[in-house]
């Protein structure tokens, strides 16, 4: 006999209980049914393969490539696009878009990998991909933002640190990336040379770690951590593991989504020698996760790497309820956590990259509880100054009195009363 048919089975539940269950199931669907209609029209990195392919060829023939250079992460570093002229072989370009980028060019550093490249619409100037890649004059006429002060200027105590909590720290490696994105918070910074800093200043930098016992968690980025050759991360990997009370090894990259081909063997087996070991990425919208990039990040889940997302709320990008939750389900379903919405800071040259913080708070309410919380991040905004994150969220407690009674929401709209008894006077 089923167990879920016999009344004495804990898993019995009579028909008229099922009924009252069916029909708020079906509440439920109501409450999503908006995501629903439009998510197969949300244009992803998996659907769009087919596409992606064929623009790859374009840039192969452009550059005078083959596959084997495609595959090779040397390659597309060398190969960065940065200039118009190639560019403009590459994706539609009008001559007063020439124009602007040249001009914009002459105060912020660009640089495009080749992979992607591949990734954008050639011919739809909304093209999310296009957006965070190519310089556009909205950038150069940007004169009006009051920048927040930069955290490294009160935030420096040794070379290459930044720190801003007592337990954890920042060591900034390069100042080199596979795409330079136009909403980066360092764009200003990007020096015209590139550069991998030299073991003598990141000595220096791990010597002040290992002064400070209370620091347990330490962060290596830059630029992009994954930039430095296998050999240089295993070095900086091994001497953290050599501080006694150093406990979290964290490396901050964008290359899963702008360049997955870093994601090697060689370099696997690097990280296979220092786990547990954490690197946090930035996707920003569901066009980046190609079967490339989920492929790179099977490679690190083997290699025993544990991988987050930190995106940016990004006006016309991002900063769409649906197309969020679009993203975390992709992010999901190649393994990758959904982390923090970071809200875009105050700098010259990304205003029109910033969407109201009411924006991301809104992502946040149609989130919780209209999907897995796997898929929930935390939602940032960074204190000026250097003073760290403060996470924001929608308000679900309503009234907490001395007595311990409770009004709150719950996130379907429903108001409801809680007596917490354990709470002393």
């Amino acid at each position: 006999m089923s167990v879920v048919n016999d009344p004495g089975s804990p898993m019995y539940v009579p028909e008229a209980n099922r009924r009252i269950a069916r029909e708020r199931a079906e509440q439920h669907v109501k409450l999503i049914k908006d995501f629903l209609e439009i998510r197969d029209r949300i244009s992803t990195g998996m659907k769009a393969w087919d596409r992606i392919i064929e623009r790859k060829e374009r840039i192969l023939k452009v550059l005078e490539a083959t596959d084997e250079d495609w595959n090779d992460y040397r390659w597309h570093l060398t190969h960065g696009i940065t200039s118009t002229e190639t560019l403009s072989r590459i994706i539609d370009l009008s001559p007063e878009a020439i124009v602007d980028i040249e001009k914009t060019t002459s105060l912020y550093r660009w640089q495009i990998s080749p992979y992607y490249a591949s990734l954008m619409d050639p011919k739809d100037r909304d093209c999310p991909i296009f957006k965070q890649a190519v310089p556009t004059i909205k950038e150069y006429l940007d004169t009006k933002t009051v920048e927040e002060p930069y955290a490294l200027a009160y935030n420096s105590p040794a070379p290459l640190i930044t720190r801003l909590y007592a337990d954890r720290i920042i060591i900034n490696v390069t100042n080199m990336c596979a795409t330079f994105c136009r909403h980066c918070l360092r764009k200003k910074d990007i020096d015209l040379k590139d550069m991998v800093y030299p073991r003598e200043d990141v000595r220096a930098a791990l010597d002040y770690v290992a002064q400070c016992p209370e620091i347990r968690d330490v962060l290596i980025t830059g630029g992009d951590a994954l930039v430095l050759p296998d050999d240089y991360l295993d070095w900086i990997l091994t001497e953290l593991e050599k501080i006694p009370h150093v406990e979290i090894k964290r490396l901050g990259s964008r290359m899963i989504a702008t360049l997955p081909q870093r994601i090697t063997s060689d370099l696997c087996d690097v990280f296979l020698r220092h786990k547990p070991l954490y690197l946090n990425t930035q996707f920003n919208h569901p066009l980046e996760v190609t079967p490339e990039a989920e492929a790179a990040v099977d490679r690190l889940i083997n290699a025993g790497v544990l991988v987050g997302n930190q995106s940016v709320l990004l006006k016309g990008i991002n900063n769409d309820k649906h197309v969020m939750k679009k993203l975390v389900h992709e992010l999901l379903r190649i393994r990758i956590r959904p982390y923090y919405i970071f809200n875009c800071k105050k700098l010259k040259g990304i205003r029109h990259f910033r969407a109201p913080v009411a924006d991301g708070l809104n992502i946040l309410e149609n989130l919780r509880g209209y999907t897995s919380g796997l898929g929930v991040p935390t939602f940032i905004i960074t204190a000026p100054e250097g003073k760290g994150k403060t996470p924001l969220a929608p308000t679900y407690l309503l009234n907490y009195n001395r007595n311990g009674k409770l009004l709150f929401r719950t996130w379907a709209g429903e108001v409801c009363e809680y007596e917490d008894e354990l709470l002393e006077p």
